[in-house]
């Protein structure tokens, strides 16, 4: 089928948003080998990575530290806690409040995911230098986005 008009607005490859969706789909499966030896799937890598870096949160700031819904985190963090990695404990000071705590399996699985993100670097192939200028200009992205919604 021969394309009548040629748009180039509209073209897949000029698009900011396939650009992003695509590195986003491999970079993914950069990681799956690598989080199966762990046991976890990238979510659950997220969601261990912000405990990791401070445990004994909310379900309400994890949530907003991932930028995803409560109600979707739940169901992850369930299969988190089914596993023994965390504990998820209602707040004595205000029972609908849950609060999550590493478990000792929790944080050894910290030492062993430590390797990762070498890994990830290595399989960019580039430079630490150049993909932290890319992260920078993501975040910067990410942040005018999210004041636009």
């Amino acid at each position: 089928m021969a394309m009548q008009d040629t748009c180039a607005e509209l073209l897949l490859d000029n698009q900011l948003c396939f650009a992003l969706y695509s590195t986003s789909l491999l970079m993914t499966k950069v990681y799956k080998p690598l989080l199966q030896e762990l046991g976890l799937t990238y979510p659950q890598y997220l969601a261990m990575m912000v405990l990791w870096q401070g445990d004994g949160i909310t379900v309400g700031e994890i949530s907003a530290r991932l930028l995803t819904d409560p109600g979707s985190l739940t169901p992850l963090l369930k299969r988190l806690e089914a596993e023994g990695l965390l504990k998820r404990i209602r707040s004595s000071a205000d029972e609908r409040v849950v609060e999550l705590f590493l478990t000792d399996k929790g944080r050894a699985l910290r030492e062993q995911a430590r390797a990762i993100p070498t890994c990830i670097v290595e399989a960019s192939q580039q430079s630490i230098e150049q993909l932290a200028a890319l992260k920078d200009e993501l975040v910067a992205l990410r942040n005018s986005l999210q004041q636009a919604v």
